[in-house]
């Protein structure tokens, strides 16, 4: 399973990454060039949602996402919600419980990277692009 520790490592390792706590110590706020592509935090899943007696905690981690893949993925994965206090166009909210491959999850953390990158400076970009 795609734990909390190998999700921070896999984001910092992206060039020009830095972590950040605007929203608080709970929060990781991944940017890169000072542009959040990533956030992670401690998420509670209700008992309802879960149908069962026990509230549980797992990591949620909200990534940037084209609008058509965003509602796709929501349609592929449960574990795929509307970004969690984000523009819910743009953001999804992956819950780590396990249900989606690690592989996916990368490709999902890789995409939301890109599309921030997209929108910089070419000469912000060719700074990056140059360390893939």
């Amino acid at each position: 399973m795609f734990n909390e520790a190998a999700v921070k490592q896999y984001l910092l390792s992206k060039p020009h990454t830095a972590l950040d706590f605007p929203f608080g110590k709970d929060v990781s706020v991944f940017k890169v060039k000072g542009k959040m592509f990533a956030t992670l935090a401690l998420g509670k899943i209700s008992k309802q949602a879960l149908q069962s007696d026990d509230d549980k905690q797992s990591w949620w981690l909200n990534l940037k996402c084209d609008p058509d893949e965003a509602l796709m993925l929501r349609d592929i994965f449960p574990s795929v919600i509307p970004g969690y206090h984000m523009n819910k166009k743009l953001w999804n909210t992956v819950i780590l419980d396990g249900s989606i491959p690690q592989g996916e999850i990368e490709r999902m953390m890789d995409n939301s990277f890109m599309l921030v990158v997209d929108k910089m400076t070419k000469k912000d970009q060719a700074s990056i692009l140059i360390h893939l």
